[in-house]
């Protein structure tokens, strides 16, 4: 080789992940930034079996390259990942890449994990997409400390990656793509008290829920009825139980049915539950229980302590094989997870049990049920408007602290408990950190926060 050629790239490790049914994902990269040879693929992630649109080992690292071209200047607050969408309609694909600084063989390098999907299933991932970028966020900043300590990150970002997989696998197949309300979508079979209480803890929590049972069609039929509660594009982000096999439970997910066992258990992952972006609802339809996680505030606040007590292991860890991934942190003396997340209902409402028993006053079969059901989710969405407008001409916009929850709910006629835990999870939505800010000053667990509301 004369002097003048630059040397040899070394082949790409390459992984094939066996995932059931048919996965819109082409490949997920992990590339970096080399000084000498510039941008270089570290390793390529493809789905097993026949693909509808099929890219060389070639076409992929060049796909990859690019979405690091341009990033040697790249200026980042430190720990700051950065996320990129490309549509490349010229290979006819999409790439979601996030950017981030990490250490490789003891030098700094610009890096990216990057997905790549066919531009044809565009309406198809980006409803998802903020699903995904939230767990790969997540994982990076656990292969951030991997690469510090000069461990093979690759073991890390496979622990998400792989589910990823499975998770656009899963909603290609079995994702609400939509539905109305008639008999077999919100039964007049089901139990009226479990009905109104499963669709009163739903909404309190965001639209957030898990539906456990042994009967497929019983699980899905509940699905479908909480999925009327939510837009279309959170509908996209929920998805049906399967007959034959059971789904495992996917963290960003805002409705999922899941299958119990052969022996009749579920036991859902501490730590996936605990990070998901809402508290969440958990329905029993076997022996129609309800229960759900404490509000907003108590959630976001043991999730972070959480997240840091996590991190905070893996960077005292001496192998790479100390902690598997499922593994409850216990490290900070100062916080000990409550396993039992999930609670009883505690609070009542009049709104969804009004609705409840007036909808079903109307024939079904007709578009007269669907209206309705429209028009009580605009009030729901009008008082969650008018619920931050009223904190904000309270608190000038943030700038004082907001102290009159009595007057609110008089003023709104939110005195019954349920309603205003309803509402404030539709303006929650709207305007994120609205609990924090009306509760975190000073910050009250679920149960104080009961008898502090008691006292109004």
């Amino acid at each position: 080789m004369s002097s003048g050629c630059p040397p040899q790239s070394p082949a790409v490790a390459k992984s094939e992940v066996a995932v059931e049914g048919e996965c819109p994902l082409l490949a997920a990269t992990f590339a970096y930034w080399d000084n000498i040879l510039g941008p270089r693929v570290r390793h390529i992630w493809t789905p097993k079996g026949e693909q509808l649109m099929f890219l060389s080992d070639g076409e992929v690292t060049f796909l990859a390259n690019h979405t690091l071209n341009g990033e040697i200047l790249r200026s980042a607050e430190c720990g700051a990942v950065d996320v990129k969408f490309f549509v490349l309609a010229e290979k006819g694909v999409i790439i979601v890449s996030l950017i981030f600084d990490g250490e490789l063989k003891g030098d700094k390098n610009t890096c990216a994990l990057s997905i790549i999907l066919p531009q044809t299933e565009l309406a198809f991932y980006l409803p998802l997409h903020t699903i995904c970028v939230e767990r790969l966020k997540h994982v990076i900043r656990k292969g951030r400390i991997w690469m510090q300590k000069g461990y093979n990150i690759i073991s890390v970002l496979s622990l998400e990656i792989i589910p990823i997989m499975e998770l656009l696998a899963s909603m290609k197949s079995h994702h609400i793509k939509d539905t109305v309300l008639n008999d077999d979508d919100i039964g007049d079979s089901c139990h009226e008290d479990f009905l109104h209480k499963a669709v009163s803890s739903h909404l309190q929590t965001c639209g957030c829920s898990i539906v456990v049972g042994s009967n497929p069609e019983k699980v899905n039929k509940i699905v479908r009825t909480l999925c009327l509660f939510l837009t279309p594009a959170e509908r996209k982000c929920s998805r049906l139980c399967k007959a034959d096999s059971s789904f495992k439970y996917d963290t960003g997910l805002f409705v999922q049915g899941l299958l119990k066992d052969s022996t009749g258990s579920f036991v859902l992952p501490f730590r996936q539950v605990l990070y998901s972006p809402y508290p969440t609802t958990h329905i029993d339809v076997d022996i129609n229980t309800v229960k759900q996680m404490p509000p907003c505030h108590e959630h976001t606040y043991n999730q972070r302590r959480y997240m840091r007590s996590e991190l905070s292991a893996l960077w005292k860890t001496d192998s790479e094989d100390d902690i598997p991934p499922e593994t409850v942190i216990h490290t900070d003396e100062t916080f000990t997870p409550d396993l039992n997340i999930f609670q009883d209902v505690m609070h009542k409402d009049t709104l969804v049990k009004s609705f409840i028993d007036e909808v079903f006053m109307l024939k079904p079969g007709l578009s007269l049920r669907s209206t309705y059901l429209a028009q009580f989710l605009l009030l729901l969405h009008r008082k969650a408007l008018t619920l931050l407008k009223y904190i904000e001409d309270e608190t000038q916009k943030g700038k004082k602290p907001f102290r009159s929850l009595r007057n609110l709910k008089t003023d709104l006629d939110l005195t019954v408990e349920g309603d205003l835990h309803i509402v404030m999870a539709f303006a929650e939505k709207l305007r994120a950190g609205l609990h924090s800010f009306v509760f975190s000053k000073p910050f009250y667990t679920s149960m104080q926060e009961r008898d502090v509301l008691m006292t109004f």
